[in-house]
């Protein structure tokens, strides 16, 4: 099973997430976690985009050839940040030819305070890959750690609270509730297609 997570990440909290998700993918069997990056979006023509983290711009037939995909954006404004939208909205053709229809998907948030729109921002990630016909996956409560969370976390999909200065490190919750989040849509991949 090919699990796709894709990510945006201009200070680097969403990355780490996706690494922690990523853990949670691979720690399956027969599972492997692919983790790709967006490119930012520039008003300047002139202006080259690179992936500084270190990961590669996913690539369209890696939304065709994955078996799951799980998105994740800091929080702007209680939506995904330009990049990812950016991004969604060049899936129109994967969209009409139903590509992504029926497999299992999960979105992941960071903002810079406990009430900065997460769940809103979750949301917001869900609207699109509804459309194209894909299986939301959240987070359940017989997860403790959502249970007893002070930091990030929601049955949206996990999420983290960075502080202003982006300085907060993933709290033991967030990061059980990142790993937890990439076990279940891999397991429950591998329910759907074995």
């Amino acid at each position: 099973m090919k699990v796709l997570i894709v990510y945006h990440s201009r200070l680097g909290s969403v990355q780490k997430m996706a690494r922690l998700i990523a853990r949670g993918v691979e720690s399956i069997p027969d599972c492997e976690a692919l983790v790709r990056t967006v490119p930012e979006v520039s008003t300047s023509p002139n202006e080259v985009t690179l992936a500084d983290s270190g990961d590669p711009f996913v690539e369209p037939e890696e939304l065709t050839n994955c078996d799951a995909l799980i998105l994740g954006s800091p929080t702007r404004f209680g939506n995904m940040s330009a990049a990812m939208k950016y991004f969604l909205d060049g899936t129109s053709a994967l969209w009409m030819s139903g590509g992504l229809a029926g497999k299992p998907a999960a979105v992941f948030t960071s903002s810079s305070s406990m009430h900065g729109g997460q769940e809103s921002t979750l949301l917001s990630m869900m609207t699109p890959l509804l459309h194209h016909g894909m299986l939301i996956c959240g987070l359940p409560y017989t997860e403790q750690a959502l249970n007893k969370t002070t930091t990030g976390g929601t049955p949206y999909g996990a999420s983290h609270v960075a502080g202003k200065s982006n300085t907060n490190p993933i709290s033991d919750d967030e990061r059980t509730l990142c790993i937890a989040l990439g076990k279940r849509l891999a397991s429950i991949s591998i329910k759907l297609f074995t």
